[in-house]
């Protein structure tokens, strides 16, 4: 099994499921996940913003806001369910996306928006999914979409259910996503934690410190040594817009991240609308594993 450090596109394209996994674990927290919005206008209209994320040094892709009953990513050129694996031919990276667990019943903090059933994490939508043969699916919750933890537990057996071994599931909240509650420091707990896991999630989302408040690095630490006990990895989340942040402010996030335990290492979409700010995604891997690794995977060909 090959690090996901010392992995091309050609590897990427053997790894699936619990291979992946393994591939992140084995490199040590030196994996970085770059979340993009994919209905809006890219960076450059001559290409997607997926391809500036690998670009950068991205080693993961994760899209966002992706209605899985009608996929299309701005700046890719392909249609429906051939999107997918056109942007895997495009970048050479594994591919995800956000689901979101809806709870209409939640104590709303604030106005809560609709979404299409493609967003939701509907078992139809889990079913696209395998599909358009993404390889991982995130249960968490944009701003203003009611989603909570009781919903993302019960959609973790969902996903187990219907994904098997296809495609690994992450779980968890970057913040509070508009319900009262469960934001700030009680946005997790040791019991959510070994539910999820338990219910099958194979990666616990935890927000990094310092991106909400009330989370310290003590605080996610103690999270983190969790998830590692109950079997599961472990990824540190900036979902707060931190990506727009100056470069050493991605630094501190990064180090505090590696210091807490991060198995993967996210960074959101909205630095620029619809992605971090592309230097940012270069810098938190440079933190996190140095020029060396960063270079190769910001320069290595999609042919190898």
């Amino acid at each position: 099994m090959k690090r996901i450090l010392n992995c091309f596109a050609s590897d990427f394209k053997q790894l699936k499921g619990k291979d992946l996994l393994q591939s992140i674990a084995a490199s040590e927290g030196r994996t970085v996940v770059s979340e993009i919005v994919v209905s809006v206008q890219p960076l450059y209209y001559e290409i997607s913003n997926p391809e500036i994320a690998a670009a950068f040094g991205a080693d993961l892709l994760l899209l966002n806001m992706l209605d899985v009953e009608n996929p299309a990513i701005a700046g890719v050129d392909a249609d429906g369910p051939k999107v997918i694996k056109r942007l895997k031919m495009l970048t050479g990276r594994p591919v995800g996306v956000n689901l979101e667990p809806v709870d209409v019943s939640a104590d709303a903090a604030e106005e809560l928006l609709s979404l299409p059933l493609g967003r939701t994490a509907a078992e139809n939508s889990l079913v696209k999914v395998k599909e358009l043969g993404l390889d991982f699916v995130c249960l968490t919750g944009n701003p203003k979409t009611g989603v909570t933890n009781a919903e993302i537990l019960k959609a973790i057996s969902r996903a187990k259910d219907v994904l098997g071994d296809d495609a690994f599931i992450i779980a968890g909240k970057m913040h509070g996503a508009g319900v009262k509650g469960e934001a700030g420091s009680s946005i997790l707990n040791e019991e959510t934690i070994k539910a999820f896991v338990e219910a099958g999630a194979d990666v616990i989302l935890i927000p990094s410190p310092g991106t909400v408040p009330g989370i310290t690095v003590e605080r996610a630490h103690e999270w983190v040594s969790l998830v590692h006990q109950y079997g599961a990895l472990a990824m540190l989340t900036i979902g707060t817009s931190q990506e727009g942040s100056d470069s050493n402010t991605i630094r501190q996030i990064a180090l505090q991240n590696k210091m807490v335990g991060a198995d993967l290492h996210h960074i959101g979409d909205a630095g620029y609308t619809g992605i971090a700010i592309p230097e940012n995604i270069m810098d938190y891997s440079i933190a996190i594993r140095g020029k060396r690794h960063t270079y190769i995977r910001m320069a290595g060909s999609i042919n190898r």
